[in-house]
């Protein structure tokens, strides 16, 4: 029993901005004390970002004075941009907000209770009975964890329909008198965005259309990583969420995730060999290099998910999705062939995700 992916869809806020202009006006009027220059601009160049897209203007940051102002406009604009993604991502797939069965959301950047699809819900008119899962704190993983768990969730309603709504807002995390190098890099790699999913159950009418871009989701693992719990996240305090970044993240990337994809891969008879795709996290170049190391694959390999490292920045958990996005629309997998999503996240963790593009009926 395999779920079918209909549609993916990303969206992007209005205000796009070059990388040299973010660092610019984070030396200038972002950042509350003096901040280094010379310093941030290497930090910054070294993010391989050229573009980066916000919620808000970048003259407008001033007036975010305190966390509770803040998290307001994550409600607000996260509001807007997941109810977007979800009613395009539905568009799409020829469905309605009514017959959506399951709705899950993730998010690591801004605290809403009730939770943003609960909002989102109400605002395009999904059923009063829809089931909501909300997953909060996953970080970067939750976009390839929540397609998972659109497949577990499916499994026990073969006929259903669910979404995935990703809403992550990082320009609201930033730290503006934090001068520590994880917020200078923050600072130059992460971006806004949001992205939705939709699939269906086995026993939909919609997952028999034999369609190379509508990839079946053969199976998932999770994996939890020891003694690594400061390696990657945020401490949440007055001042908002502040981010944990250790440098230690590609060691265990090569330490850790070839072996256990070797594994994944070899308990459902396969090896990297069968591996015709790759949808794997932007968490940055250093990670990504070490990633390419890990699965054993060059630079083309992982070109979209360079490519979208370069054009969005990270988008914590909307980039996997805006990577697969990317690669449906403009690199269609082979019919037949096997693809692996991968991210990563605090904890530390990994989620792997076994795809297939369904044979062309011809």
């Amino acid at each position: 029993m395999t779920m079918r992916v209909l549609s993916v869809r990303g969206v992007l806020p209005d205000n796009r901005h070059r990388q040299e202009e973010i660092t610019e006006s984070f030396t200038t009027t972002l950042a509350k004390t003096t901040v280094a220059r010379g310093l941030l601009e290497r930090f910054h160049h070294n993010a391989r970002v050229e573009t980066r897209h916000s919620v808000l203007p970048l003259k407008e940051y001033d007036r975010l004075s305190d966390f509770s102002r803040s998290n307001d406009l994550f409600i607000r604009a996260g509001v807007e941009l997941g109810s977007r993604a979800v009613v395009d991502a539905l568009k799409d797939a020829g469905l309605t907000p009514a017959d959506v069965d399951y709705i899950v959301s993730c998010t690591a950047t801004g605290l809403a209770v009730p939770s943003l699809e609960a909002r989102v819900a109400a605002q395009i008119g999904l059923r009063p009975d829809v089931v909501r899962l909300p997953l909060v704190g996953l970080g970067c993983v939750a976009g390839a964890a929540g397609i998972a768990r659109l497949s577990d969730l499916l499994h026990g309603r073969p006929d259903g329909v669910a979404v995935l709504m990703s809403v992550e807002l990082c320009s609201l995390t930033l730290q503006r008198e934090d001068h520590s190098p994880a917020n200078l890099v923050a600072s130059g790699l992460f971006g806004d965005g949001a992205a939705a999913v939709v699939a269906v159950g086995p026993e939909h009418p919609l997952a028999l259309a034999d369609d190379p871009a509508r990839p079946e989701v053969l199976a998932s693992r999770s994996r939890l990583y020891p003694d690594s719990e400061r390696t990657m996240g945020f401490d949440i305090g007055s001042t908002g969420f502040r981010i944990v970044l250790d440098s230690s993240v590609p060691d265990l990337v090569r330490r850790y995730v070839g072996d256990d994809v070797r594994a994944f891969l070899t308990d459902h008879g396969l090896t990297d060999r069968d591996l015709g795709w790759y949808v794997v996290h932007p968490g940055g170049p250093k990670v990504i290099e070490a990633m390419q190391d890990a699965l054993g694959v060059d630079r083309d390999a992982l070109q979209v998910t360079w490519d979208s490292l370069r054009r969005v920045g990270n988008l914590s958990s909307s980039s996997v999705l805006h990577v697969l996005a990317d690669t449906l629309a403009h690199h269609p997998p082979r019919p037949g062939s096997h693809g692996l999503m991968l991210a990563l996240g605090p904890g530390f963790c990994s989620e792997l995700v076994l795809l297939r593009a369904p044979e062309s009926a011809g």
